[in-house]
């Protein structure tokens, strides 16, 4: 074999045989194939690996670092809740001040109209005493067709608080009894000034006497 025919066979080998053209052109579709797969995100070089569920925990693994609270933060927070407490204390004291204001406000008004009451109540009582004195004198004077009206009416206002003083044969009282004729002391008298007669009933409304009881003393 010749040189030129080495030359020869070689042209042949390149491009007279189809196959390996053939060959040579089918690979390069697959090579630019592999070129358009997408990449896989992985783990970064030097990146701690996730924990795999049902892996072996080691014991002398160091826990994670708690994230470090800024001093300061927390020096401010307790100034706030000092703050708010603060505030909180004096609320509450004003609001406990003002139900203890309300409370004695509302006794002294509940007082105030107990002795208005009281006081207008008295003086209606008061304006018919001259009823009762003309209804006890009738009755003395035998007018027996009075006396069921006298007691009828003498009843309805004793159980609102009327009390009738009629104090014969009682220790004299000043402050209930009104001395008009004064006798001396019987020889067996108790040896204190009582009460002989009454020539006018008094009346008492509320513990308050209304009219002192018009008496004869003696003694």
């Amino acid at each position: 074999m010749t040189v030129g025919d080495d030359h020869g066979l070689g042209d042949e080998s390149e491009s007279g045989n189809p196959d390996a053209a053939a060959t040579g052109s089918e690979s390069a579709p697959g090579a630019a194939a592999d070129d358009a797969w997408p990449e896989v995100d992985g783990p970064e070089v030097g990146a701690a690996a996730a924990p795999v569920e049902g892996a072996p925990i080691d014991p002398d693994a160091a826990p994670p670092a708690a994230e470090a609270m800024d001093p300061l933060d927390v020096e401010g927070l307790v100034l706030s809740l000092e703050t708010v407490t603060g505030e909180r204390d004096q609320w509450q004291d004003s609001a406990q001040r003002i139900q203890a204001e309300f409370e004695n406000y509302k006794k002294q008004s509940q007082k105030r109209l107990d002795i208005d009451v009281e006081r207008i109540s008295g003086r209606i009582i008061e304006a018919m005493l001259p009823v009762l004195d003309a209804c006890d004198a009738s009755v003395a004077h035998g007018a027996q067709e009075v006396a069921p009206i006298h007691s009828a009416l003498l009843d309805a206002l004793t159980g609102q608080g009327l009390e009738r003083l009629f104090p014969e044969n009682d220790a004299f009282d000043p402050e209930a009894h009104e001395a008009v004729m004064h006798e001396a002391a019987a020889d067996d008298g108790p040896g204190y000034p009582v009460v002989a007669e009454v020539m006018r009933a008094g009346y008492r409304w509320q513990g308050r006497v209304l009219r002192p009881a018009m008496v004869r003393v003696q003694g």
